[in-house]
């Protein structure tokens, strides 16, 4: 097995939009994952069982995706020494903050990093940058993104700066 792997869970299919470039950016980096639906209330015996499985079956880090009450990653977490990080997604009459909430209010003891409401190419930055601490390999091409995004505000910069020229402004 080349590395750790990330196991990503989600409360619904409903939340493939918002987790679709975490599995992009996991590509990218080269890292392996598996994602699976649980609820955190409709099927908690499938939530505990996966996060506590996880270690064992080769994963370094979880991500778990949900809305409304989004209990899911405080679930998982109290199940796993593996690092939980929690994506609230948007949905309901709050509009994801009740999900933010859910996510990131955990008691002592129980951590869950969180990443932004729908922020699911963070969660999969995070976990790649967990990775990259004993993975070289992966630290690598997490260094030469960071380049890519710095590069593309360059770009960015240099385009303005022509409309500006060319609008006399």
């Amino acid at each position: 097995m080349a590395g750790k792997k990330v196991l990503i869970i989600m409360g619904s299919d409903s939340d493939f939009p918002v987790m679709e470039g975490c599995f992009k950016l996991l590509k990218k980096f080269g890292i392996e994952y598996e994602v699976h639906i649980a609820s955190a209330h409709r099927s908690p015996d499938k939530a505990h069982k996966l996060a506590a499985d996880a270690r064992d079956n080769g994963f370094g880090v979880i991500i778990a995706a949900a809305g409304l009450a989004a209990h899911l990653a405080g679930v998982l977490a109290s199940n796993t020494i593996l690092p939980v990080i929690g994506v609230p997604c948007k949905g309901g009459a709050l509009n994801g903050v009740d999900a933010l909430y859910a996510t990131v209010q955990m008691p002592t003891g129980i951590p869950v990093a969180t990443v932004a409401i729908d922020g699911g190419s963070n969660a999969a930055i995070l976990a790649t940058q967990i990775i990259a601490l004993s993975d070289d390999d992966v630290a690598s091409k997490l260094l030469d993104y960071k380049k890519e995004l710095a590069s593309s505000v360059d770009t960015k910069e240099t385009k303005l700066q022509e409309k500006l020229k060319e609008a006399g402004l």
